[in-house]
């Protein structure tokens, strides 16, 4: 098992290094050409808003989290829609399945707005940049509302997540953890 392994990662390993070695050196591989030495970028000149994909409009305008609150979610604080996910698993009580219910309506509520207000920020700029008026004067504006946007997109994410502890016992939290992949019971 390991030798197939060994060989199936030499051979990966050298059909990749054909191609580049063709492009680094100008080499005429005949089925290399300039567009697929491309930048990681390829490809973004075709989105609506170039500094952000679909998806993450998507999760913005939708309010969702995004990894923005990972520094609560991964050192036990959990977020009010993963628990209430897991309230059958985790055995909340209705009050605290009420309460995350709450906690989620008025989350979305406020990071929905920001989401959308930081997507039109991101558009803004961009069209700085399409319609050729960038200067530094009006990127530092931009770039100041939509790194202020960010900042309070991720502290309300945050917030959200501590606002769930006071409704949780510390093994549910320790179990919510567990659930989530995060620690395993020997690791407690």
């Amino acid at each position: 098992m390991r030798i197939n392994l060994l060989m199936l990662t030499c051979v990966i390993a050298a059909a990749s290094a054909e191609p580049a070695r063709a492009q680094s050196h100008g080499g005429t591989h005949p089925q290399t050409h300039r567009t697929e030495a491309a930048s990681p970028y390829a490809g973004f000149g075709s989105r609506e808003i170039k500094s952000l994909s679909a998806e993450q409009v998507s999760d913005l305008k939708a309010g969702r989290g995004a990894g923005l609150a990972l520094a609560a979610e991964l050192n036990g604080y959990p977020g009010p829609l993963h628990l209430l996910e897991l309230a059958d698993e985790l055995d909340l009580s209705e009050k605290p399945r009420a309460r995350m219910r709450v906690l989620i309506d008025a989350m979305k509520t406020e990071t929905i707005a920001l989401g959308e207000r930081l997507v039109a920020e991101e558009l803004a700029l961009d069209r700085l940049f399409s319609e050729k008026r960038a200067n530094e004067p009006l990127i530092q504006a931009a770039t100041s509302r939509i790194g202020a946007l960010q900042g309070q997109l991720r502290a309300a994410h945050l917030r959200y997540h501590l606002n769930t502890l006071d409704s949780l016992s510390a093994h549910q939290i320790a179990r919510y953890g567990e659930l989530r992949g995060y620690l395993s019971s020997h690791t407690r």
